[in-house]
Formats: C-alpha cells, structure tokens, sequence
C-alpha cells in the first residue's frame, strides 16, 4: 500500500518538467528518482509517467494519482494542524495538590481565576500538609513548600522563601526578648508538625557557624493556621514561613526574633511528573500563573 510519503515524492515529480529538476528538489540523484518512480509503478501495476519523453508527462492513471494525491495531502495537513492547535486549548481535567495554608490563600484564588478563563477545563484542588510521597505521581502540580526530599519528580521554583522565629509583643512583655538560640531553651516555644519533617530541631545560622537546637514546645499541632493564632494570642514562640507571618510582622501583631541568625529556607516550588516537552497546556500554563503571580510575593505588601 502506498503512504503519505510516496504521495509527497509523486507529486515533486509532477511539479518539475523533468526528472533531473525534481532530483535537485529532493536532494537525490536522477537515477534513485528513476528507480524510486518504477518502484511505485510496480506497487500500483500501472504506469504514471509516459515513455520515452524527456519532460514529466502524466498517463491517466499518474493524473488520478496526482489529484487525489492533492486532495489527501491536503487533508493531511489540515489535521495535523487540527491537532497542534488543540494542543496549545487548556481543556481537560487538572489535578493539584498543595500545602493547606498556603493552597487555601495564595493556590486556591489563583485556580479560581485561572478556572474563569478557561471554560472547557475542570480542576481539582487537594490540601495536605502532610502528603504521600509515593503518590505524587497522581497529581498534575504538586505545590511543596519545605526540606525538599530526593525526589524523581521535575522542580520549578516559585518563590523564595525564608523562615522566621516570632512571637506577640504580649508574649514578649511578660517571657522578655531571646537574645540568641540557646536562650529559646527558657522560652514557651510552639512547634507546627508538617511533611514528616523533624519539627524540633531548629537549625540557626550565624556569623560563627551553625546553632542547631532541641525545643521541646508546649503547644504543638499539624495545622499552620492554629499554631500561628496561638503564637498571635501570646501562647509561644513559633518558627514560621515567611509567606505566613509577614504580614502579621508588617502590622506589628508579631515580632521577629533573633534577626542575627538565619534558619534554612523553605523556598515554595512546583513539582511535576513531566518534563516542560511533555507538559499539557494546561498544567504548563498553570505553572506560568503561579510562578508570574508569586514572583511578585504578595505576602510583602504593606
């Protein structure tokens, strides 16, 4: 049977006036256009061009071949038209999964938004703070904010992130100011316990090397939301996501501590199972919106 690409050779050959002219165009000799020309001959049991002659002239039956080469090369090209331009249409369902807190107040406005635009997409929102790290795979955008474990999965980089030790200016009139790590030891520390991390170590920085320190918190809990209201209510001393304090520290409903000394960062990324050549148009978009609208790090604003 013959295919797209004997279609594509019969008809350079009909389009020059000698076999020689369509041999330059197709970069071969004119003995391999020769024999590729009797070879499908062979394979449809007719002849296509008249002989001997020394311009291309068609036979009846090359003549058939060549509309209905037209028509079926032409519809050919239409459809994979059709199909690269679905592949830039956002439809389809997409899967994320993101961090409680920051999913409920910076991921779930976004999909809003991003669902308005595009009408013929459906999007499913889940918020963990503790997901499954065997199970990332099911999701199409997995936002993480935290330590970063050896993962397969592809990472995008959203939006610095710092974290912060804090307390009320309550607290801080009645338990007094740290004035370095060790001194959090005296303190009513609150620890958030997230992503199976090691919530109680907390690891300083300072000019002269690293401060790694065991609290042991009074108050501990695995959502964000419930640590930081006890911190704003003057319970503790907790260690927080830039992201999620300051705001509070730009009002002054929270004081950052122990500003000398630096903890790692927990920089806000995208995960995804596929590379950006084999993303969707609708999670590689997705990720655009999200990296264009927390580059700006709204949490900043005054």
């Amino acid at each position: 049977m013959i295919n797209s690409d004997d279609l594509y050779f019969f008809r350079t050959i009909a389009s020059h006036t000698t076999l020689a002219a369509a041999a330059r165009t197709l970069n071969v000799t004119p003995p391999s256009v020769t024999q590729r020309l009797r070879a499908l001959e062979n394979k449809l049991g007719v002849t296509l061009l008249l002989r001997p002659s020394r311009k291309v002239s068609l036979t009846d039956e090359g003549s058939l071949l060549l509309s209905q080469a037209e028509k079926i090369l032409s519809e050919l090209t239409a459809l994979q038209s059709a199909i690269d331009d679905r592949r830039q249409v956002v439809r389809g369902k997409l899967r994320v999964l993101a961090p409680l807190g920051f999913g409920h107040d910076h991921v779930a406005p976004l999909i809003g938004l991003y669902s308005a635009k595009h009408e013929n997409l459906e999007i499913e929102l889940t918020l963990s703070d503790d997901p499954s790290w065997s199970d990332l795979h099911k999701w199409d955008v997995v936002i993480f904010i935290g330590e970063l474990r050896d993962s397969s999965m592809h990472c995008i980089k959203l939006a610095s992130n710092r974290r912060f030790v804090c307390a009320s200016p309550d607290y801080l009139r009645r338990k007094g100011i740290p004035e370095n790590p060790e001194s959090l030891l005296s303190h009513d520390c609150i620890a958030l316990r997230e992503n199976s991390e090691d919530v109680t170590l907390w690891r300083f920085t300072g000019v002269n090397g690293e401060y790694p320190l065991r609290v042991h918190p009074r108050l501990a809990s695995n959502e964000g939301r419930v640590v930081k209201e006890w911190a704003l209510a003057g319970r503790g001393i907790i260690m927080r996501s830039e992201w999620d304090v300051m705001p509070h520290i730009n009002n002054g409903s929270l004081v950052r501590l122990l500003p000398d000394y630096a903890l790692p960062n927990a920089d806000i990324v995208a995960l995804t199972a596929s590379s950006i050549s084999e993303r969707t148009p609708r999670t590689q978009q997705f990720i655009e919106l999200l990296r264009e609208t927390l580059a700006t790090r709204p949490w900043d604003a005054r």
